[in-house]
């Protein structure tokens, strides 16, 4: 059974730093890409990174320079490294295995 549960959010001043986690079982980690998605209040997915199998990454054009998406393999665990955070990136993400298989979240609020 797929397991994926995401950590590390929480509530970061602009400009501040997060970075989250997820936990991932149930499959073959090593052989899955991953996403990281968010979901803004009262809007829909918004698709955000994405690494291959063998560490390629893209990013949305509204997080790139500023987010880092990782995978660590051995530890079955996916991170999201996020910089120079601003109100707009306020959301509930989660990471993504295909299809559409996803954790219950983590909320990142970033407010003064």
């Amino acid at each position: 059974q797929v397991q994926l549960v995401e950590s590390g959010g929480g509530l970061v001043q602009p400009g501040g730093s997060l970075r989250l986690s997820c936990a991932a079982s149930g499959f073959t980690f090593s052989g899955e890409v991953m996403t990281w998605v968010r979901q803004a209040p009262g809007k829909g997915l918004e698709w955000v990174s994405a690494i291959t199998t063998d560490g390629r990454t893209t990013y949305a054009a509204s997080v790139k320079g500023r987010f880092t998406i990782s995978r660590d393999n051995a530890k079955n665990t996916l991170y999201l490294q996020m910089n120079s955070l601003k109100p707009e990136d306020t959301a509930v993400y989660y990471c993504e295995k295909a299809p559409s298989q996803r954790g219950q979240g983590t909320q990142v609020t970033v407010s003064s």
